[in-house]
């Protein structure tokens, strides 16, 4: 028999994988858009063999509307979907009291922190 616990828990094992669904789809839909952009205009938006790299860059890319910033903005979401599930992950394993799952996924999440600013290091 489930206790009203068990069922927490599972509701939020669906919001998460809702949510995980949700940010792919978006992400393959983002992507497809800036890559017909492409293939219907045959022009990345960039001169050369310039491609931003700076998140400023990119969003000044999207509002102008040029398809590589676009692509580019679906596989950010693709990229900080996951993230987001570790750090929604947190906060499921707190309320739960759980703290040592609590304390591991904060260090999982912290490495991808570290991770993506070294990453930028050049």
């Amino acid at each position: 028999m489930k206790t009203k616990e068990d069922s927490k828990v599972e509701e939020m094992e669906i919001i998460i994988s809702n949510f995980l669904r949700i940010g792919v789809v978006a992400s393959a839909i983002i992507i497809s858009i800036g890559l017909l952009m492409f293939l219907i205009t045959g022009d990345s938006g960039y001169s050369g063999n310039y491609f931003p790299s700076a998140p400023l860059e990119i969003w000044n890319g999207i509002l102008a509307l040029k398809s590589f910033a676009i692509i580019l903005l679906g596989l950010i979401i693709l990229i900080f979907t996951p993230v987001f599930r570790v750090g929604v992950s947190i906060l499921v394993f707190l309320k739960e009291k759980d703290y040592t799952f609590a304390k591991i996924t904060s260090a999982v999440f912290i490495i991808l922190m570290i991770s993506f600013v070294l990453g930028k290091v050049e």
